[in-house]
């Protein structure tokens, strides 16, 4: 057992120790706290859910606990990467497009300076794997909130179909058709379905009980399974998952919403948005 010392620089990284050592050094943070408090390393979390006034009122008192450790001040931040996605106190979701933008920007700069072939059995490939990627990495958090967002990502697309051979000449709508390739809204749109469809009649059926309600009417017009679309003052609230996606699930035809399989769905709903520009 060693002396007692005074620790004035945290945790050394490194040593034999030093898990130990900080999982003591944190141990007792969440006191009193009344939410829930996810420790890992510099990576804390503070999380809560507020539908109230009153749950809101908790969340800020435990950010006013948590704001002064020890004899320090924590700096506050108006934006924060988290997992490799930069969120502002807003939740504007503008600075992220930009950074997804610029990264797959200078991908496909790398693939137009060092790839001399532009056939779409090579162009396709790399742009999959390579561009693609970091256009759509935790899309549905970050998803693009305002048009001009919106097409900044999209214009990513449309370079790499225009360097494609003998398609240069094409619009981007006819470049796509020709590459059986959907524009990047709709990809996000099919994602937000596919979820859907997995939260009402898939896997995750259990755990999608409440998180939307099924609307009731008499009419036989839409697909049987038509869900209710809420009303809301601010904006940002239409941005969630379970608003956005209300209003095109409604859209559906029937024989979509009534695939017996999460792979049938996929397959008929690509049918479906392939006859939508």
């Amino acid at each position: 057992m060693s002396k007692w010392r005074t620790v004035m620089s945290g945790v050394p990284q490194g040593s034999v120790l030093g898990l130990a050592l900080f999982n003591i050094f944190v141990s007792d943070m969440d006191s009193g706290i009344e939410c829930t408090l996810c420790k890992f390393a510099d990576d804390t979390k503070l999380c809560g859910a507020i539908d109230m006034l009153e749950g809101r009122d908790a969340v800020q008192r435990d950010l006013d606990r948590l704001e002064r450790l020890g004899e320090e001040w924590i700096e506050s931040s108006p934006e924060e990467k988290d997992l490799g996605v930069l969120i502002d106190e807003k939740l504007n979701m503008t600075q992220q497009c930009t950074l997804a933008a610029q990264k797959a920007n200078r991908v496909l700069g790398c693939i137009k300076r060092g790839v001399t072939s532009r056939s779409r059995e090579v162009i396709l490939p790399l742009y999959s794997a390579l561009v693609r990627p970091h256009l759509e990495y935790c899309i549905q958090l970050w998803g693009p909130q305002y048009r001009r967002d919106m097409e900044l990502l999209e214009r990513v697309q449309r370079r790499t179909t225009k360097l494609i051979r003998g398609l240069e000449h094409l619009s981007y709508e006819d470049r796509l058709r020709e590459l059986g390739l959907f524009s990047l809204e709709k990809r996000r749109l099919r994602g937000d379905l596919i979820v859907a469809f997995q939260y009402l009649k898939g896997a995750y059926r259990k755990a999608g009980e409440g998180l939307f309600i099924r609307e009731c009417s008499d009419r036989t017009r839409g697909n049987g399974l038509n869900l209710k679309e809420g009303q809301f003052r601010l904006d940002g609230r239409k941005k969630f998952f379970t608003v956005r996606v209300v209003r095109y699930w409604n859209r559906l035809p029937r024989e979509v919403v009534d695939a017996p399989s999460l792979e049938m769905f996929k397959t008929r709903l690509d049918e479906a948005l392939g006859n939508v520009v």
